[in-house]
């Protein structure tokens, strides 16, 4: 489940009077990018206040290893630089598409590999610094529009930025 925490009290909102019907219409509406996903990371490096990466990444299903290539699908997501602090960038991210590792592999691919990441950054060796903070979408039988969301964890290095937050 990409979404951790999330993803399970997702898909049990969804999965509370949701039929085959309705589960069809939202995933549906995941692949149309109707639903908002929004992640924080901490990255090694500045990255500039806001940006936008777009890419072709490319998945070798043998080693589950993701890389950009001409031959690849199209990943993009926007992000912001919430604080910087001690060479590393908290950002926060609107994931656009939803590509394997596209988050960790955008930004590594730039210089700024993501803090804890052991397969995108070999010489860290920490929990990686990824979470998904928020999901919004429109519930597809109540259409109720939802957001689900956390605080940042209270584990280094997101402590470095939690008065930063909201």
């Amino acid at each position: 489940n990409q979404f951790g925490e999330l993803g399970d009290r997702l898909k049990t909102i969804i999965d509370d009077g949701v039929n085959s019907q309705d589960y069809q219409k939202m995933t549906k509406e995941i692949k149309n990018h109707n639903v908002r996903k929004t992640y924080y990371a901490v990255v090694e490096g500045k990255v500039d206040k806001k940006g936008t990466f777009i890419d072709k990444l490319l998945k070798d299903e043998k080693t589950n290893f993701v890389r950009v290539s001409d031959k690849g699908k199209e990943a993009k997501l926007e992000y912001e630089l919430i604080c910087y602090k001690n060479n590393y960038s908290l950002v926060k991210i609107n994931l656009i598409t939803g590509r394997s590792h596209q988050i960790r592999v955008q930004f590594s691919s730039r210089g700024y590999p993501l803090y804890g990441d052991q397969r995108y950054n070999k010489k860290d060796k920490n929990q990686i610094a990824l979470f998904s903070s928020s999901i919004e979408f429109t519930h597809p039988v109540t259409k109720e529009h939802l957001t689900i969301s956390y605080n940042l964890p209270n584990r280094f290095p997101f402590t470095l930025f939690n008065y930063m937050v909201k």
